[in-house]
């Protein structure tokens, strides 16, 4: 088994209805019960707030768009298993139940 990275971007939420981000929400959580079943989910976050970049001695400064919105870590048997649920992450539904297919980077991790 090899553990992945797969890291949602930031998507602007803020004019859609109430009614389309409940449906967004419980995609993920359904599709994140479906991976801890299979025991294939390691960790699942979704990150709030501003994001703040550092570089030497302090702070740079917030990070404009795209931010992470946040990422799982999957542990399955082929890079392609790692990238079928990427797929499903990225289709997430947005406004109307229309998939967003919003972009989500997929990184092997080095470490077991």
């Amino acid at each position: 088994m090899t553990k992945f990275l797969l890291i949602e971007h930031q998507v602007a939420m803020g004019t859609w209805a109430p009614a389309d981000v409940r449906r967004h929400f419980d995609h993920q959580r359904r599709l994140d019960a479906e991976l801890a079943a299979a025991g294939e989910l390691v960790e699942a976050q979704r990150l709030g707030g501003r994001a703040q970049r550092v570089a030497g001695g302090g702070p740079a400064g917030e990070i404009a768009l795209p931010a992470l919105a946040g990422y799982r870590i999957v542990d399955v048997e082929t890079e392609e298993r790692a990238l079928e649920i990427a797929a499903r992450v990225s289709a997430a539904p947005g406004p109307g139940g229309l998939p967003l297919g919003r972009q989500i980077d997929v990184r092997p991790l080095l470490s077991p």
